[in-house]
């Protein structure tokens, strides 16, 4: 008998799946329909970009700020575009951050091009020695190698080091091993293992430090592995971070009970789906505002006198802004409508305001005025509202 069997018996690699409840099962169905949903939704190119970079910048910021790095989220995007300036003092954060921005792509180019995503234990030490790299380092830590001593986190005491290394092998060898499931469900049993390959790195905490950041550069691998969409492959970590509390409360229930198990996986469940939800909120809005703008150049098709060409840019500009605009302040929403006013009067703004209106684009109120861009809800299939 090993060590772990008589301290950290809950070590087992097996889940009793005929205990998940039904509501476990649909949460999977639908993380895996939202992420089919998600990566087969056209963007424009420059607003796929942006969407990766806002999310990588969200999954960075995660993976870095639960393990005490300060910089926000908005810091690690200017830092991204290279945007961000930070005194010497604060160098050392952007060193952490730029670790994770190079493990993410250096993890996704690999499962986009290797013939196997299997993870080994080769793999999970590497991703270690990747999130550790250059930084200070407590005694006896060394970067992607196992530890020899014992470590305590919180009330936690990892795994005995001696019995490091096999588990991390037996956790390697049951990730890889293939679930019985059907193929059109591959990707929901593949969350399922990467949310259980997070929880059993946080149990056997086989390195000296970076324990959490390896764990979930490995449910990245995982989740990208079965066919999530990079953007959603963050999310996981996102969602930790902004439940760090509850995130450690499951950790510490987790161990204690198999039930408990089953309870960390639903709590990660449900912040995945939330976060999916979010997203395709983003880019069903994004969508709309393209199909709103195709509307407005429909509405003046064949009309290209100066007056309609001045008119539809006034639209179209005015589609950006959230809040209803003064009448006086409509000459001054963007440079273009400005310098296409600059010679006209006020009888002139008046008079276009109220063709547009005749137009049923935009609509007029004692706030201002402001895009209709509500109409395009008519385009979409009727439903009972609750």
């Amino acid at each position: 008998m090993r060590t772990y069997e008589r301290t950290h018996p809950w070590i087992n690699f097996t889940l009793d799946l005929n205990n998940a409840r039904f509501d476990h099962w649909l949460m999977l169905g639908e993380a895996q329909s939202k992420c089919r949903h998600f990566e087969r939704i056209p963007l424009l190119p420059d607003v796929a970009e942006h969407l990766c970079k806002v999310f990588l910048a969200k999954g960075v910021t995660a993976t870095t700020a639960i393990e005490g790095n300060t910089l926000t989220e908005d810091e690690v995007l200017m830092h991204m575009e290279g945007r961000l300036e930070l005194p010497p003092s604060k160098e050392y954060l952007r060193q952490e951050v730029d670790i994770i921005i190079e493990a993410c792509n250096i993890i996704g180019n690999h499962i986009l091009k290797a013939e196997s995503a299997d993870i080994s234990v080769d793999t999970v030490k590497r991703y270690n020695g990747l999130v550790l790299r250059d930084l200070p380092l407590g005694d006896g830590v060394v970067p992607g190698e196992i530890r020899d001593h014992s470590v305590v986190v919180g009330s936690y005491k990892g795994a005995p080091p001696g019995d490091c290394e096999y588990l991390l092998s037996r956790l390697c060898d049951s990730i890889n091993q293939e679930l019985d499931a059907p193929q059109d469900y591959k990707m929901a049993f593949g969350i399922l293992k990467a949310v259980l390959a997070h929880l059993y790195l946080a149990w056997i905490h086989p390195f000296g430090d970076g324990n959490g950041r390896t764990a979930r550069l490995v449910e990245f691998h995982l989740l990208l592995s079965v066919g999530v969409p990079a953007n959603a492959a963050h999310l996981l970590s996102n969602h930790y971070n902004q439940t760090r509390m509850e995130y450690y409360r499951q950790l510490d229930l987790s161990y204690k009970a198999e039930s408990n198990v089953f309870s960390f996986i639903e709590y990660a469940l449900r912040g995945f789906i939330d976060g999916l939800k979010e997203q395709i909120d983003i880019i069903k809005n994004r969508q709309t505002a393209v199909h709103w703008i195709n509307h407005v150049h429909t509405v003046f098709k064949d009309r290209d006198s100066a007056a309609d060409l001045r008119r539809r840019r006034l639209v179209i500009d005015l589609s950006d802004i959230k809040d209803p605009v003064p009448v006086s302040q409509i000459r001054y929403i963007s440079p273009r409508i400005a310098e296409m006013y600059a010679s006209k009067t006020d009888k002139t703004v008046q008079r276009d305001i109220s063709a547009l209106v005749e137009m049923k684009l935009i609509a007029k109120s004692r706030d201002g005025i402001r895009a209709r861009k509500e109409i395009m809800l008519a385009f979409l299939s009727p439903v009972r509202e609750e």
